[in-house]
């Protein structure tokens, strides 16, 4: 079972940038595919981006062309850069692997880091 560790978040006003990190354990990182999700109080959690073994990148229309999700497989770590920051971005971010076919998380997640940003 892969352990993730995410960081990086905090307080930021709107039209800030946050770059957050997510550092997970295992041997086989190389091969996932590694997604960004984010829940904010009372709505359900959703996919922001995710990165395929290959590089291959996907975005939800509320961010696309905001942020970025990359990859650094030598350091098992997975980055959001997170650019024109608005109020409804505000959420708790998690990371975690997509499953094969159906692109389900993995059942164990982080404990996610806060974004917060302010008018």
């Amino acid at each position: 079972q892969v352990q993730l560790v995410e960081s990086g978040g905090g307080l930021v006003r709107a039209g800030g940038s946050l770059r957050l990190s997510c550092a997970a354990s295992g041997s086989s990182f190389r091969i996932y595919t590694m997604g960004w999700y984010r829940q904010a109080p009372g709505k359900q959690r959703e996919l922001v981006a995710h990165i395929t073994s290959s590089g291959s990148t996907n975005y939800a229309d509320s961010v696309k062309g905001r942020f970025s999700i990359s990859r650094d497989n030598a350091k098992n770590t997975v980055y959001l850069q997170m650019n024109s920051l608005k109020p409804e971005d505000t959420a708790v971010y998690y990371c975690n692997r997509r499953r094969p076919v159906t692109g389900v998380p993995d059942a164990s997640w982080g404990q996610g880091t806060q974004v917060t940003v302010s008018s």
